[in-house]
């Protein structure tokens, strides 16, 4: 079994490394953000399961890793590898929940990362302070409906997710339940390295104009942190050579 769990823009790249390398026995599980990334795997010729991913945790320092919140795992389609990694999971201490619907599981999850963790990143701020910021809960209420209005135009359902209430009540409690976290948007942009943020709010914004939608915030939050990311790459190309970031 192989747990795929490169960021996003290394998706494909690292599919088609993979793919001469494994038999076809092998069962390859998308531990991933967003909700396309098992489509880009399978286009390398690589069967892939998709799992929804729900922990919070950071690197504070090389070599440590610190979990921050929850730690639970939804995966599917529901086949016989899905419950063999399920069981797996759940014999390791770790919840693993079978879905039937797992592009509504992943769309869901997008609902949580669009309204969340761009702000994180922008704000340099935790979770629990955009919960508590009236301010930023409008912001996260904007994005959130937008990110429905879109799945609604793609046919997707979203379990327990029917109303925009629904969406922002389930956007602030993620935040409540991580209140210590800072998203992984954030620690990216602030190691100067590349963030996720194409397959989270540009892709809402991208889906947005194929579909006729309109997404406003989504994609004022997608362009400022591609600017975020465009400001870090002159410094470190601007820094004299050696010079620690």
């Amino acid at each position: 079994m192989v747990l795929f769990c490169v960021k996003t823009t290394d998706t494909e790249s690292t599919a088609r490394s993979l793919a001469p390398l494994l038999p076809r026995s092998a069962t390859v599980v998308s531990l991933q953000n967003g909700v396309d990334n098992a489509e880009k795997i399978r286009a390398a010729g690589i069967e892939a399961l998709s799992a929804v991913v729900y922990v919070a945790a950071s690197v504070p320092e090389p070599g440590r890793v610190k979990h921050v919140g929850r730690g639970d795992l939804v995966i599917g389609p529901r086949n016989d590898r899905s419950e063999k990694v399920a069981a797996l999971f759940e014999r390791a201490r770790v919840a693993c929940r079978i879905s039937e619907n797992i592009d509504g599981e992943l769309w869901t999850k997008l609902i949580w990362n669009c309204a969340l963790n761009a702000i994180s990143a922008l704000g340099r701020a935790k979770y629990g302070l955009i919960a508590e910021s009236e301010d930023a809960r409008k912001v996260v209420e904007a994005a959130v409906n937008e990110v429905l209005a879109v799945s609604s135009a793609a046919g997707i359902q979203l379990p327990g997710v029917e109303t925009p209430q629904a969406g922002l009540a389930g956007a602030l409690k993620i935040a409540t339940q991580m209140a210590g976290a800072i998203s992984s948007t954030g620690q990216d942009l602030m190691r100067g390295k590349r963030t996720e943020i194409d397959s989270l709010n540009g892709y809402i914004s991208r889906r947005g104009v194929e579909l006729g939608v309109p997404t406003p915030v989504n994609h004022a939050l997608y362009a400022l942190v591609k600017l975020a990311e465009e400001s870090n790459e002159l410094s470190a190309r601007s820094a004299p050579a050696g010079t620690a970031r």
